[in-house]
């Protein structure tokens, strides 16, 4: 049976909702998901001064594509169609008529995988099939990851995690780090209790020169120019901790950590249309500055769902793994990413967030990596649900929308 895409009726699907309970009428087209011109496939950063061109460059869609059955695409992940295998139909297109609306905000794309499928499948506005978005923050999540590549091929173990920082690093002077910069371990560099406060005035330094922070000389500035590090300071503070775990792993890992990344984590998912920019330090960026196409998000979800796992082969340590996405500190709910009245009890494990999400009178665990401008890798273990979202805006609720507009398609 040949593959039919679809292109929603929408005024007459509004419509048909209220008559037809989860019928939902579509009207075919011959259209593929977009794609990106060759000026477009070059922009993969938010900005990129060194090609004069930035992220708003790319052209807005003249309309949006929601694919209810998502095309084979030799990459490895398994699709299905949304309604057959899983969810609720109208539900998940009532939602995505929304995006398509910008009600909601600026998306770019929203995937859907489900028991083993990809079941849903869409782009608006700048999102392209074939063209990997900014990644923000989320790129920390994928900083982790790396560490716990290296565990499993046997450059670390489980235990290194609890020993300091500064052990792994030959080339700094500890005789003039500020008390208690000495003791950070890879744990707290992992969860962002490293201690570390650099002021304004000091961080702006680091930016105007480059070299005060070339190779390790990057960490030996941190210690050096930190206030103080008491247990007090030793709390959550979301900045400092990526650089520590990408220092480390370049002194640890053979060869060059860009073929590490690239060969040991992507390769390994065949994940190969990504950009990842180089930083300050001459290493990888770690906290930021890397693009994913929105599939091989899912694929990363796979992976942090399946406790490192990919197909049959363990690429990261489970046991990293399955700390990675546990609450081992709780942020509280004053400042919630992307937040509701449904999102709540906020924590943090190594570079991904936990939060429930409740629907009616039940709460989902679900964890997330997250990154500004509203990019998320959301998994919902108890309903077997990965969720891969870009997007271009400041403020939004998206983990309020998926407790309230797609946990529903997906409880039975």
């Amino acid at each position: 049976m040949a593959r039919v895409k679809y292109k929603l009726l929408l005024p007459f699907i509004v419509c048909s909702f209220a008559s037809m309970g989860n019928e939902v009428s579509l009207t075919p087209v011959n259209t593929m998901a977009p794609t990106a011109s060759d000026e477009e496939a070059i922009i993969r950063h938010w900005r990129q001064p060194e090609i004069n061109r930035e992220f708003w460059d790319i052209s807005v869609l003249p309309q949006a594509f929601i694919d209810v059955k998502p095309a084979p695409r030799s990459d490895g992940l398994a699709v299905g169609e949304l309604g057959v295998d899983g969810g609720k139909k109208a539900n998940i297109l009532a939602l995505a008529d929304e995006l398509a609306k910008k009600q909601h905000g600026n998306f770019d794309s929203l995937l859907i995988h489900h028991k083993g499928k990809l079941l849903f499948e869409s782009y608006y506005l700048r999102g392209r099939v074939d063209l990997s978005h900014p990644q923000s923050s989320v790129t920390k999540a994928y900083t982790g990851m790396l560490l716990g590549r290296a565990i499993q091929l046997g450059y670390l173990s489980m235990d290194d995690l609890g020993k300091p920082v500064a052990g792994f690093l030959n080339k700094l002077d500890a005789s003039k780090f500020v008390d208690g910069a000495k003791q950070i371990t890879l744990h707290q560099a992992l969860t962002m209790t490293t201690g570390l406060r650099i002021s304004d005035a000091t961080r702006k330094s680091m930016m105007e020169n480059p070299p005060l922070v070339k190779g390790q000389k990057e960490i030996q500035f941190l210690f050096e120019n930190s206030a103080p590090i008491t247990p007090e300071s030793q709390s959550f503070y979301y900045d400092i901790g990526p650089q520590l775990i990408m220092q480390v792993l370049e002194a640890v890992i053979p060869g060059n950590i860009e073929t590490f990344i690239e060969t040991e984590l992507l390769g390994q998912l065949n994940i190969t249309n990504f950009h990842w920019k180089t930083a300050p330090s001459g290493l990888p960026e770690s906290i930021w500055r890397s693009s994913l196409t929105s599939r091989d998000m899912i694929k990363m979800g796979i992976l942090a769902a399946n406790k490192g796992k990919w197909k049959d082969k363990q690429i990261i340590n489970r046991d990293f793994m399955t700390r990675s996405t546990s609450k081992l500190i709780t942020t509280g709910d004053e400042e919630i990413f992307g937040d509701g009245k449904d999102v709540s009890n906020q924590g943090y494990g190594y570079y991904w967030w936990s939060s429930d999400l409740q629907y009616k009178d039940k709460k989902y665990a679900s964890v997330s990596a997250q990154g500004g401008g509203g990019i998320y890798i959301i998994l919902i273990e108890e309903l077997d649900l990965i969720i891969a979202i870009t997007a271009h805006h400041v403020d939004h609720a998206t983990q309020q929308i998926v407790a309230e507009r797609i946990l529903p398609a997906f409880i039975n």
